[in-house]
């Protein structure tokens, strides 16, 4: 019986990707299929679509200002069943710089490789600067929840920047884990904002 609920909404997904693709109707279709559940024998079934949602590839990188840092987050992380691709440093190294490890992983998060990224340096902005220059990056330096969850909401950001020498660790854990947590709305008004700033970030084929 559960097997054949969970079939239903797939074959529902699957019969509104062509809408999806062509209509404006993006916000109302896709929120209304986010919730669907089934509720048989008592137990909650989540929609097909989000079956998954914790196991998800998640690059991280950073240089010495953020290597501390990158390597605590790295281990919360991977202790919650996340996959993790550390892009380096691999040791901490005073003499690195940032960018020889950041590009590898905005690359990475480009070519979907790796559903989202974490990059770490000693302020963060290096890191988002270098991030941002690779196409198909959105990339921001994030201090508060709101923008960890809020970046990713109306903006499709793909890349969380942090200072190492800023932001404790706990803290850190908390925005990251808020910003993988958080979807793309597919607001009509984000669509529009978002393709004037970074078409890529609405090209449905690759990002959903």
């Amino acid at each position: 019986m559960r097997f054949f609920a969970k079939l239903i909404v797939f074959r529902a997904i699957i019969h509104c990707k062509s809408y999806l693709l062509s209509k404006n109707s993006h916000h109302n279709i896709f929120n209304l299929l986010r919730q669907i559940s089934l509720n048989l024998s008592g137990q909650l079934i989540v929609p097909v679509l989000y079956l998954d949602s914790k196991i998800m590839k998640i690059g991280i990188a950073s240089d010495h200002g953020g290597f501390e840092l990158k390597q605590e987050l790295k281990q919360r992380l991977s202790s919650l069943n996340y996959t993790i691709v550390d892009f380096g440093n691999d040791n901490f190294d005073p003499q690195d710089d940032y960018p020889d490890y950041v590009v590898p992983l905005a690359k990475a998060v480009a070519n979907h490789e790796v559903e989202r990224g974490i990059a770490v340096c000693g302020s963060g902005v290096g890191a988002s600067i270098a991030a941002n220059k690779i196409t198909g990056v959105r990339a921001a330096l994030i201090n508060d929840h709101f923008a960890a969850h809020q970046g990713v909401e109306d903006d499709n950001m793909n890349v969380i920047c942090l200072g190492g020498r800023i932001t404790g660790t706990e803290t850190a854990f908390e925005l990251v884990q808020a910003f993988l947590n958080a979807k793309f709305t597919f607001g009509e008004r984000h669509l529009r904002r978002l393709g004037k700033a970074d078409p890529s970030g609405i090209d449905f084929t690759k990002e959903r």
